[in-house]
């Protein structure tokens, strides 16, 4: 952990906890509540009160205040006389130069964020107080967040450093990433590629061999297509020196055959560009031709992000390098959006709030980045922020001349009302977007807010029309093959199904689309937890017998990701089987979401199960 200055102390939660002040000394707090405190204060949001930290904490104290009291007293000594800690709601100030393990695993960029000592240990371990249901119900959710944190360090920093040559490092973090989530196929095709990139053909078929007897053994499948990328990646070998205008030709034939729809012999075009501009001499094409390529592998072809991402990483590299201020934005906006799609949100948020700040001046990058932003805070449920990032958005696009990036926008703004149950204002903007889409042609995104407006019309109990709207981008996203757009059509169509009576036709279309929606490596990570959302209310409703799997599941996702709502509902989900401490924490989380509807499913008892729309 990095030097603090004099008078910061330096807090570690990461395995066993402890706190260096600044001289040196180490302290280490007597309660196991009062550690418990200093978590919860340093990684929650919002402020808590006093009352809610009561009856997260001390509701079994004899005098619950005094023994917060007690403890905040305990953080203060703890701490030292330079932070403040105090007040109702109760806000905690360290002084500047204070190190946090867990806030710098999250909040930093990979190359501090890999150093944090105990990177992979358990927050609070061995120290977290028993018996306080709440607390351990947050605390589970926190664990696995952070856990997700680690293994999303360490698979960004082994592509990193693939960018800068550091092959041997590279190779180490990706072991370390592939050890903590074996069933990755992104983990192992980074690991296959990085032997194959050294000339260790053996290792990478012995580590292909080795995956796919796993695959086969845990899930019965075969491996993807991001792992059979990896395998043809080769060695990189010099080559005579092209003309810059031979680059630019291979790049302009791979982006005319793609937009032509002849998408693997487009990104075959771009792959040579990229070999051709390695070999010569303009970094301003080597950075071009790597950002075009990335954006077809990510965008045009799915499951192959992993090899999207190689190409981004090396592309900033060489844009900062050059002073390419642009070109860094560029490929930082696109390796947000990736993570915004595998809902590493925490990374996400540092990529695409740095390409903000240096695209200043370019209205084009600065709405794509502005709207794959708003996106993560809509996704995370921090709806407030999420509204100023896409109305900005909004406006970017339109000034920058992007009626395609203003009708994705439109659609990520219909979803946040829609979420929020302000279903008119949804309808406009979805209806704003499906029409624009139109007029732009842009039918392989199509799909997307008409599945949207099937919900809508869900919600305004119009389960007829809401049919036809589904069935409509259902089939065409099935014409596209892009396993998103299926899942989300097919989540609508189940519900049109449970809306008609047919209980066993929701469950079998809902299970379809929570497998269609994941068959890549490379799913929206959101998607999948809000078919498992609809799948845990419908299960909860019919007493299926599936239910609590599905809640399990849905609880491990959404607290990994740190979806806020979506880990509140699966909390409410868990407190409808039994489980008290899931209904006062998902109170206790709730009170920081922005969402009227979220306020109403956990008050004033969240076992009561709303009537699915």
């Amino acid at each position: 952990m990095a030097e603090q200055e004099h008078g910061a102390p330096s807090i570690r939660l990461l395995g066993r906890p402890s706190i260096e002040r600044s001289d040196g000394a180490a302290y280490r707090l007597r309660s196991r509540k009062s550690w418990a405190l200093l978590a919860y204060l340093l990684l929650s949001d919002v402020a808590p009160t006093r009352g809610q930290l009561v009856g997260l904490l001390f509701s079994e104290a004899d005098d619950p205040l005094r023994a917060l009291r007690w403890s905040l007293a305990e953080i203060r000594r703890g701490l030292g006389g330079a932070a403040s800690l105090g007040g109702d709601p109760v806000v905690l100030q360290l002084p500047d130069g204070s190190a946090v393990d867990v806030l710098t695993l999250t909040r930093s960029p990979w190359a501090k964020a890999v150093e944090v000592a105990g990177l992979d240990a358990e927050l609070l371990d061995g120290v977290a107080p028993r018996g306080t249901m709440a607390f351990e119900s947050w605390l589970l959710s926190e664990r696995r967040r952070l856990a997700a944190a680690a293994e999303s360090v360490l698979h960004e920093a082994a592509v990193g450093l693939v960018a800068r040559g550091a092959l041997d490092r590279a190779r180490g973090f990706a072991v370390r990433a592939a050890a903590m989530s074996p069933l990755d196929e992104n983990h192992q095709a980074l690991l296959i590629r990085l032997y194959r990139l050294a000339g260790d053909d053996a290792a990478a078929e012995e580590q292909y061999a080795a995956w796919a007897d796993l695959l086969d053994a845990e899930l019965g499948i075969a491996p993807g297509s991001a792992v059979a990328a990896a395998m043809r990646e080769r060695r990189r070998e010099r080559t005579g020196v092209p003309t810059d205008a031979s680059i630019e030709a291979a790049v302009e034939a791979g982006m005319a055959a793609i937009a032509a729809g002849a998408t693997e012999p487009g990104i075959a075009s771009l792959r040579s560009a990229v070999r051709l501009a390695d070999a010569g001499r303009t970094v301003r094409l080597r950075v071009r031709s790597r950002e075009v390529l990335a954006e077809a592998l990510i965008h045009s072809l799915r499951g192959l992000d992993e090899e999207g991402l190689a190409h981004l990483h090396e592309a900033d590299r060489l844009a900062l390098e050059e002073g390419d201020t642009v070109g860094s934005a560029q490929a930082r906006a696109e390796l947000g959006y990736v993570d915004f799609l595998r809902g590493r949100y925490d990374r996400a948020e540092l990529w695409l709030t740095e390409s903000l700040a240096l695209a200043e001046g370019q209205p084009a990058v600065q709405a794509k980045a502005s709207t794959y932003l708003g996106s993560v805070h809509s996704d995370r449920g921090s709806y407030p922020q999420a509204l100023v990032l896409l109305h900005d958005a909004l406006g970017l696009s339109r000034e920058a001349g992007e009626p395609r990036r203003e009708a994705y926008t439109l659609a990520m703004l219909g979803r946040l009302h829609l979420v929020r149950g302000e279903v008119d204002r949804a309808d406009e903007l979805l209806t704003e977007a499906v029409l624009l889409a139109q007029r732009q042609h842009w039918l392989s995104f199509l799909p997307w807010p008409q599945a949207l407006q099937g919900e809508v019309q869900l919600a305004r109990e119009d389960p007829a029309q809401a049919g036809e709207t589904l069935e409509q981008a259902f089939a065409r996203a099935c014409q596209l093959g892009d396993p998103c757009w299926e899942g989300m059509a097919e989540r609508g169509l189940a519900l049109v199904a449970e809306a008609g009576g047919d209980s066993k036709r929701a469950f079998t279309t809902l299970l379809d689309a929570r497998a269609r929606a994941s068959r890549l490596a490379d799913p929206y990570v959101w998607l999948e937890a809000h078919i498992l959302d609809a799948l845990c209310e419908l299960g909860r409703r019919h007493a299926h017998p599936g239910t609590r799997a599905w809640i399990e599941d849905m609880s491990a996702l959404t607290s990994r990701t740190g979806m806020r709502e979506l880990t509140v509902r699966a909390m409410v989900h868990s407190a409808a089987l039994g489980n008290t401490g899931d209904a006062s924490a998902a109170a206790l989380l709730a009170a920081d979401i922005d969402n009227p509807v979220l306020q109403r499913l956990v008050q004033p008892d969240p076992t009561v199960l709303p009537q699915v729309k």
